[in-house]
């Protein structure tokens, strides 16, 4: 068993492959062997995260997630403690494996109990083995009719959680689909927990995608791993679904280079309209403050408005040039941050000439409403050059004739669907932002928090990936590496300061 910390890679596993992988090793261990494994890892966790708990409440499913919350129960209370088991199930009907861990259970004196037991505090501990891997958010009703028991449970479940008593969720917390990390219709994730209150998430055999995107970030908590003894490689392989990013490779700078080593980076920006005092060029020089901080070789501005700006003050390193004075076959270009309307009419040149390219904001606006510039994108994979899109949710929707709620529905499947129609990489930023090629499994990145949300953080991301992508890093690399940093840089800010994006594009060079 090991907790998921962001600091190594880990294969994702869907809901239809974990599947696979059970009946592939159930076929190959005698009978109710996994549900033991289970029952006892749960077991386990819960002993080590509450030691000195004097009363376990678990809530339990009538399928076979409550017959791994059965199975712990026996285990508790073999170790002594207080075990009250509300139980959904019945012995007529539950599957072979849950039965025979009711018996066991039953035999070790567990208390069953059609709620949880008055006066539960966060000294104590809820267990939560409802549904498991059982929901899907696809579908337009629950996967179990949602009966009177089951909501008084999931509702007891939320308000001790808010009361303070920490909640350890076997496989998935109930309701949250473990492949798209949103919440099925009927269930509602729980409100943040008072007092400080834990909430951890033992997912078994494998590790799922929802488990770390959309709303299965807040839902899950602590998420830990207990393989059960089974390799994902055998008996029958199963490959992973998509990746929980690593830390990047730190950039390797030897004493024998110079600024032209690690490459020229510019930025294609800033509404015409800074004549009525509603210019846009803050944006673009937030992502040219981070490309800088990130550690481009040089760094030049091609502002599209009308300011004539020739130097930042704050950053005289920034180079200001004429948008027509741009060679832009020897640059990795970071197009549309604060560009308006006004990027339009240059994205064909961009797209066409740069040598690499990143597109954010209002370029993936303009490329949304024009076929033509939908089909140099594409061309450009064609050619070999590396391209990388970095759109947030309503982005993403308008590139893919979607709706937000529908991309947010998948994010993993919308992220893969821009890489294909575009052919190059797609980051869909957001919780969890996932990282997609036409190639290979997406990954998932494990970092970041709520502090991003503040206006500029996704234009510094995106001079964050220009730098890596000057400095050699292929695009998939890029991506992945900027959106590491630029989450970890969040993970680590100084408590009570507040984060805002110049900031954190110039934390980037610490």
């Amino acid at each position: 068993m090991q907790p998921i910390r962001p600091t190594q890679a880990h294969p994702l596993f869907s809901t239809a492959s974990t599947r696979t992988l059970e009946h592939a090793a159930a076929r190959a261990l005698p009978p109710h062997t996994l549900m033991q494994r289970a029952g006892w890892a749960v077991a386990r966790l819960a002993m080590a995260l509450a030691p000195h708990a004097r009363t376990v409440w678990i809530a339990c499913g009538p399928g076979n997630n409550g017959g791994d919350g059965l199975e712990a129960a026996m285990h508790l209370r073999q170790n002594g403690r207080r075990v009250v088991v509300t139980w959904l199930g019945q012995p007529e009907t539950a599957p072979a494996d849950a039965r025979a861990s009711w018996e066991r259970a039953q035999a070790a004196g567990a208390e069953w109990a059609d709620s949880p037991p008055h006066g539960l505090t966060s000294d104590d501990l809820c267990i939560d083995a409802l549904l498991g891997i059982g929901v899907s958010s696809t579908r337009q009703t629950p996967a179990r009719p949602l009966d009177g028991r089951m909501q008084q449970c999931l509702q007891a479940l939320r308000a001790l959680q808010a009361g303070g008593t920490p909640v350890l969720a076997v496989d998935v917390p109930s309701g949250l689909d473990a492949d798209t990390g949103q919440f099925a219709a009927g269930f509602a994730p729980a409100e943040p927990g008072g007092a400080g209150a834990r909430r951890d998430t033992l997912s078994l055999l494998t590790l799922k995608p929802g488990l770390f995107t959309a709303s299965g970030r807040d839902a899950a908590g602590q998420v830990w791993l207990d393989d059960l003894g089974v390799d994902a490689a055998t008996p029958a392989p199963v490959p992973p679904d998509a990746w929980l990013s690593a830390p990047p490779e730190p950039p390797a700078r030897t004493h024998a280079s110079h600024k032209g080593s690690y490459g020229d980076v510019a930025v294609v920006g800033g509404e015409g309209l800074a004549a009525r005092g509603m210019g846009m060029t803050g944006a673009a020089l937030l992502a040219a403050s981070a490309a800088l901080h990130s550690g481009a070789g040089r760094v030049l501005v091609a502002l599209l408005d009308d300011s004539h700006l020739q130097l930042d003050p704050q950053q005289p390193e920034l180079m200001f040039r004429q948008w027509g004075a741009l060679v832009l076959e020897d640059l990795t270009v970071v197009c549309g941050c604060g560009g308006g309307q006004a990027v339009a009419p240059v994205l064909p040149a961009v797209i066409t000439r740069a040598a690499r390219l990143v597109l954010d904001a209002d370029a993936l606006n303009a490329i949304a409403t024009r076929t033509d510039l939908r089909a140099l994108v594409v061309e450009r994979s064609q050619c070999g050059l590396p391209t990388v899109l970095t759109p947030h949710p309503l982005e993403a929707a308008r590139l893919l004739g979607l709706t937000t709620t529908q991309v947010q529905a998948d994010r993993l499947g919308a992220a893969q669907q821009l890489a294909n129609t575009f052919a190059c990489i797609a980051v869909l930023k957001g919780s969890g932002t996932v990282i997609a090629s036409p190639e290979g499994a997406p990954a998932i990145n494990p970092t970041g928090n709520a502090r991003l949300a503040t206006a500029g953080t996704g234009d510094v991301l995106a001079g964050m990936v220009g730098a890596r992508l000057a400095a050699g890093d292929s695009a998939e690399h890029a991506a992945r590496g900027a959106v590491y940093r630029h989450g970890k840089a969040a993970d680590d800010w100084p408590q009570g300061l507040a984060l805002t994006a110049g900031a954190l594009a110039r934390r980037m060079g610490a």
